[in-house]
């Protein structure tokens, strides 16, 4: 069993979204009054429907002719629901790459719009992406919640937006290494077989390793600010 998780946390001074941050708090403290999200979704509440509406607009703009995508990576997903639009979706031309540790319903060997890669690895990984493209437009959120109805009915879950281009660029590397990973990958297709990704003559690729490489060579470059500086890139901003 792996000793050590990763995952990934905003840390942001966004108005917008530390404003529904505060009301999360008062919802948990008193689910009897009414509240509305305008930025996070938020389970038991919005958050199914939100992403559902997420995905009818990628539907919608994929059956416009607009290139479009899909890609998550996640713990789980069996939600009756969630698994149905990912289907719709890939009908409809949307392209969907997927990352799933754990437990998953799409049956997808005869799909070709669908692929779904499990990795499990030195270390456990706990962190939910979601990033939504349509022609030059992308959308990406991470957050907490698996697609299972626990977590989208019955459990109070956060997803957040993710505004900053670094912020939104580091996620996209991180569910890329995901899917090109033919070390560690195994391909679920819903037939039980798992095989691995490598083929001969591929270049091994292993994510994890990857990405700890590029963190550790980023952590040395890194040079501590002295007193009332900052580093390139951590000037304070209202848009993360």
């Amino acid at each position: 069993n792996a000793r050590t998780y990763t995952d990934c946390m905003l840390m942001t001074a966004s108005r917008r979204i530390v404003k529904d941050v505060d009301a999360v708090f008062g919802f948990i403290e008193r689910p009897y009054n009414p509240v509305t999200f305008k930025e996070l979704l938020v389970s038991p509440n919005v958050m199914r429907n939100r992403f559902v509406s997420i995905i009818n607009e990628v539907i919608r703009k994929s059956r416009e002719g607009l290139p479009a995508s899909i890609k998550i990576k996640i713990n789980h997903i069996t939600d009756r629901m969630m698994v149905k639009k990912l289907y719709e979706a890939a009908e409809a031309g949307v392209e969907i790459d997927l990352l799933v540790r754990g437990n998953c319903s799409l049956v997808v060997r005869d799909n070709p719009r669908i692929r779904i890669t499990g990795i499990i690895d030195r270390f456990l990984e706990h962190s939910r992406i979601f990033i939504f493209t349509v022609g030059n437009e992308e959308r990406v959120f991470i957050g907490s919640a698996d697609w299972m109805t626990r977590n989208l009915d019955n459990r109070v879950e956060v997803v957040t937006p993710i505004y900053d281009p670094d912020i939104k660029a580091e996620m996209k590397r991180i569910v890329e290494y995901g899917l090109r990973d033919n070390m560690q990958g195994r391909i679920v297709d819903g037939m039980g077989e798992n095989n691995f990704r490598f083929k001969e003559g591929d270049t091994p690729f292993r994510s994890q390793e990857e990405l700890y490489k590029e963190y550790y060579n980023e952590n040395e470059c890194y040079t501590a600010p002295q007193a009332g500086q900052t580093n390139p890139g951590e000037e304070g901003t209202d848009d993360v």
